[in-house]
């Protein structure tokens, strides 16, 4: 985390050193065309990635402070499967997931082409979403 906040502020820096850059380039190509001011698009946009890029650091470094402890990022004694975290459990074998794929695939031919298609790729979306969900729940991995 510690890390992070390092990188947010200097990219936060950064941001802010563009933004002064910008403003002197496209005021003076402003200038050579007769106009008296920057481009206030490309200003604006840096100046507020800068607002955010400080408001990211400043959080991470307050969450950083409250928790008290390291991550495992932080430590140089630390091993990548330190960090990894619980994702869920997923079934390597089960063709639920590409049936709502194809589902979603169909729908969006059915707003491109015809709409009444989507109507065939909401009925197997719907289909294709219980049969995910309750998988386990009839066959061989019944509970």
């Amino acid at each position: 985390m510690r890390a992070n906040v390092i990188l947010f502020w200097i990219l936060t820096v950064f941001f802010v050193i563009m933004a002064g850059v910008y403003v002197a380039w496209s005021w003076v190509d402003n200038a050579s065309h007769g106009l008296n001011h920057p481009e206030w698009a490309g200003t604006v946009t840096i100046s507020l990635s800068a607002i955010l890029s400080g408001f990211i650091a400043f959080y991470l470094g307050r969450v950083h402070k409250a928790q008290g402890a390291e991550l495992p990022e932080d430590r140089l004694d630390a091993n990548i499967d330190d960090g990894d975290a619980e994702l869920g459990f997923f079934s390597p074998w089960s063709w639920w997931p590409i049936m709502l794929a194809g589902a979603a695939a169909l729908l969006f031919l059915g707003l491109a082409v015809g709409f009444w298609i989507s109507f065939i790729a909401v009925g197997i979306g719907l289909i294709s979403l219980v049969g995910w969900v309750y998988e386990y729940y009839r066959g061989n991995f019944a509970r």
